[in-house]
């Protein structure tokens, strides 16, 4: 008999855009992306492993506002905290305090702002995803 155990949460995607373009985000339209790092916070209630696998797969059909800026950029890395309850506004409100969201992006069935935040420093995004506890997730 076979075990496994699925883990539920929330998780952050560290992405790397190596260059300023326009991105066509569904019905976000037209959006400017600057160079550098950008860190969105997702939740997996079903499954963090299966979400990850999707995200990083460059085959699929485009569902969420991160799919498009996947489409440009490439996942520098991946945190994750498990949760029963669904904890992505919470982790956003963390990184709100310290970087400005892209506006909606990721968040237009809730009321934060955003859930895609931006810095050309990965260190230091790096260090504020560690320091609201998550952890490292490894591919």
């Amino acid at each position: 008999m076979c075990y496994f155990i699925v883990m539920k949460g929330c998780y952050v995607l560290l992405v790397e855009l190596r260059r300023d373009m326009r991105i066509i985000v569904g019905k976000l339209g037209s959006l400017t992306f600057t160079r550098g790092y950008y860190a969105y916070v997702g939740s997996a209630m079903n499954s963090i492993e299966a979400r990850v696998k999707r995200h990083i797969s460059s085959h699929k059909r485009k569902r969420w506002h991160i799919d498009y800026l996947l489409e440009h950029g490439r996942v520098v890395a991946i945190y994750y905290r498990e949760s029963k309850y669904r904890c992505e506004c919470e982790l956003a409100d963390g990184l709100r305090s310290k970087f400005e969201p892209i506006h909606k992006f990721g968040a237009t069935d809730c009321r934060c702002g955003g859930h895609l935040f931006y810095n050309n420093d990965l260190y230091e995004l790096v260090h504020s995803i560690k320091g609201m506890g998550l952890k490292q997730y490894m591919v």
